[in-house]
């Protein structure tokens, strides 16, 4: 990884994070160009309802391409339908498809009010690089992300 003090926060709909995790679903498809290396940590944050942290996996690999072409590629793996890719891709010029791998499931969701009380936390629309600061507060917020952290990013963890 370039810059092992940097993780990616990804806000996934509730169905496609018990996916993610229970490792049925192993590429997320985003309409923009995420350029993340092999080992980036991902943050897995559940949307309204849940609206929690609920695990982390690594990034394995990004194609970036057409639409039509990541689809091809991937489609047994997005566990979406393709009507629902079709809809989400709509006007896009080129797609994401990032492969997760090792996904750990949280035993305890950090939740989105847990993480406002550290600080002005926001979850992103699609997703958000973090570094630093970010991390620290997130890793305050709940003892599971710091394990989850560490075991993720060794030595330069926050504390």
């Amino acid at each position: 990884m370039n810059d092992p003090e940097r993780a990616m926060l990804l806000s996934v709909h509730p169905r496609f994070a018990i996916a993610i995790l229970a490792g049925s679903k192993t590429v997320e498809v985003r309409r923009q160009r995420v350029a993340a290396p092999p080992g980036t940590p991902v943050l897995l944050y559940a949307t309204a309802p849940t609206m929690a942290l609920v695990g982390m996996a690594r990034i394995a690999s990004v194609h970036v391409a057409s639409p039509k072409e990541v689809w091809s590629a991937h489609r047994a793996q997005t566990g979406i339908t393709r009507r629902e890719y079709d809809a989400y891709m709509s006007g896009a010029a080129q797609a994401s498809g990032l492969t997760l791998a090792d996904p750990v499931s949280f035993y305890e969701p950090v939740t989105l009010s847990a993480l406002r009380a550290k600080g002005s936390f926001h979850p992103p629309q699609s997703y958000r690089y973090m570094k630093g600061d970010d991390l620290r507060q997130v890793a305050e917020a709940g003892p599971v992300v710091v394990t989850a952290l560490r075991e993720a990013l060794g030595d330069l963890a926050p504390a």
